[in-house]
């Protein structure tokens, strides 16, 4: 699909988008960064968003939704499903902060109209690695990464879906899968610890999607719209 919006991104190689906020951004967070090295950890973060994709296509229960379905899924868990597949690639990342003095920072800062999206902060980024750290320490194998992520990929709660039942259905597998992994190949303490991860990755989809999206995705995809590339893989 040579004119596809995966087949663009991917073809850029080295040439990559800087993007910049423009004057119009307004944003009271303190503590602005960026990435230390966004060519690499870019392109590593689009990859392994990607492959989160292909995985989830690669599930039966998945591909056997009504499309609809599949595209509200994904556009409602994509957030915490790419956070599991940052710690399952091991993927580490570095910000710079913005200086208090820096022209760019007081754009950000001073400028006269609201935009939905805010620049990373500092605390944002640290509570994201606390997450990563949390499931690293936990030492999961690939099955354990896998159910986790129908776990969390198959909620009955989101808005939208035609086949409510099946995916509730689903859910509960999902769920009843993990637990009997835990049990079986963790000590009885982790499991509060492995239900907690389950948690706060359920609830990163709102919270972390614009850290994600302006720290991960908006250097390289410019002002592509990442639900477009969703729809383009899923229709695939």
């Amino acid at each position: 699909m040579h004119n596809g919006i995966l087949f663009s991104i991917l073809s850029r190689k080295r040439d990559f988008v800087h993007f910049s906020y423009p004057e119009t951004h307004r944003c009271h967070c303190e503590r602005l960064v960026c990435l230390k090295n966004p060519h690499t950890t870019c392109h590593a973060a689009f990859g392994v968003l990607v492959k989160t994709i292909y995985f989830l296509k690669s599930l039966p229960s998945f591909q056997n939704l009504p499309l609809n379905d599949r595209l509200v899924l994904l556009q409602n868990r994509w957030v915490p499903l790419f956070l599991l597949g940052l710690a399952q690639e091991h993927m580490t990342f570095e910000v710079w902060e913005f200086p208090a003095s820096s022209i760019l920072r007081n754009i950000l800062i001073n400028g006269q109209q609201k935009s939905h999206d805010c620049p990373p902060t500092l605390a944002e980024v640290d509570k994201l690695k606390m997450f990563l750290n949390k499931v690293w320490c936990l030492d999961l194998s690939l099955k354990e990464f896998a159910y986790l992520k129908g776990a969390i990929l198959f909620s009955q709660d989101v808005p939208g879906l035609k086949s409510w039942a099946v995916i509730a259905g689903l859910q509960e597998e999902a769920q009843r899968a993990l637990h009997r992994l835990i049990l079986c190949h963790h000590h009885p303490r982790d499991h509060h610890t492995f239900m907690d991860m389950l948690f706060t990755a359920s609830t990163l989809q709102m919270e972390a999607r614009s850290l994600v999206t302006e720290l991960f995705f908006r250097p390289i995809t410019g002002q592509t719209d990442l639900q477009e590339l969703f729809n383009e893989i899923v229709n695939q």
